[in-house]
């Protein structure tokens, strides 16, 4: 097909456009998210009930008067532009995994903030998760392939969207109370991994000239996993310090977005079978990462020995 080959030649021109955007995006991911967690903690301090089961509408409303939190919210806001404008210059498989770069950051400024020094072990997860990350972008950059995405292909994933949607409600409703952050990280990041597949198809489709109902219903879809992967971050930052909560979101979010890209999008029909088994192993040694910080946080630690993570000053 002519029109996908242009497609294809566009995409891949300006994929170093896409790097470069997708990085402020991740700057603005790292701020976001330290001024968001300030926010929820303190809200959560004088407001909340002890449980892990999710923020109440009145400690919503409450987040509202903490400057900190809008602050934190609107670099949020930001972070989704960039990542969105970046996906308009560079395939998914590519620009996603990038916010990785969010995860040092963050790390970093929490260290500094709640004034409690990384370990050993913690730092050799942040170093598991982000190279495993830079490794998969490092291949993916050299063998993505954009093409013309159809209704079909859009279909499929918001098919697939509302399955997660019943599985994640269920969960939710059912153990609410017994589940810890890494569940409501999983969720937040597995609903923007879905923001971004959706977002990338809408953005096709409108470059190429193809935008129909569907393509309005995936807009729909798109603002309702938005709002509801919002929602479990704020409340993964009720329960688990900012650089947890970023390493699942930068690990769970681009691997769920490379899947779709992957195995709906067709960005890697051109990928040999090397570097489909180099980013299966790259992948696995990210979100092992993601669990050996979870285990080994020194916030989470104090969070079981007195019930509180440490203050923030």
């Amino acid at each position: 097909m002519p029109l996908a080959d242009d497609v294809a030649e566009i995409f891949q021109g300006s994929a170093p456009i896409g790097i470069l955007i997708a990085l402020v995006g991740a700057v603005f991911l790292s701020l976001g998210a330290q001024f968001q967690h300030r926010g929820v903690a303190k809200v959560e301090e004088r407001y909340g009930s002890g449980e892990k089961a999710g923020l109440s509408g009145g400690q919503f409303v409450r987040l509202l008067a903490r400057p900190s939190w809008v602050a934190g919210t609107v670099m949020l806001g930001l972070a989704i532009v960039f990542q969105l404008t970046a996906l308009g210059f560079a395939p998914i498989i590519v620009v996603q995994p990038i916010g990785i770069v969010a995860l040092v950051l963050t790390s970093i400024l929490n260290a500094r903030v709640s004034r409690v020094s990384l370990d050993r072990n913690a730092i050799l997860a942040i170093v598991m998760c982000v190279g495993g990350i830079g490794v998969f972008v490092t291949v993916a950059a050299f063998y993505a392939t954009e093409h013309v995405l159809s209704e079909t292909q859009l279909i499929i994933v918001l098919s697939i969207l509302a399955v997660v949607l019943l599985l994640l409600g269920a969960a939710f409703a059912f153990f609410r109370k017994r589940v810890n952050a890494l569940f409501y990280i999983a969720a937040g990041g597995v609903l923007y991994g879905f923001v971004a597949s959706i977002a990338k198809v809408i953005i096709n489709r409108i470059i190429t000239g193809n935008f129909d109902w569907v393509t309005v219903v995936g807009g729909v879809a798109l603002f309702l996993a938005l709002a509801l992967g919002f929602y479990f971050v704020q409340t993964a930052y009720s329960v688990g310090a900012p650089d947890l909560v970023i390493a699942g979101l930068t690990v769970i979010d681009p691997l769920v977005a490379v899947a779709i890209g992957i195995f709906v999008l067709g960005e890697a029909s051109n990928t040999p079978l090397w570097a489909s088994l180099v980013w299966a192993a790259a992948g696995a040694v990210a979100i092992l990462g993601v669990f050996q910080l979870a285990k080994h946080h020194p916030q989470t630690h104090r969070r079981d020995e007195t019930g509180e993570v440490a203050p923030l000053r």
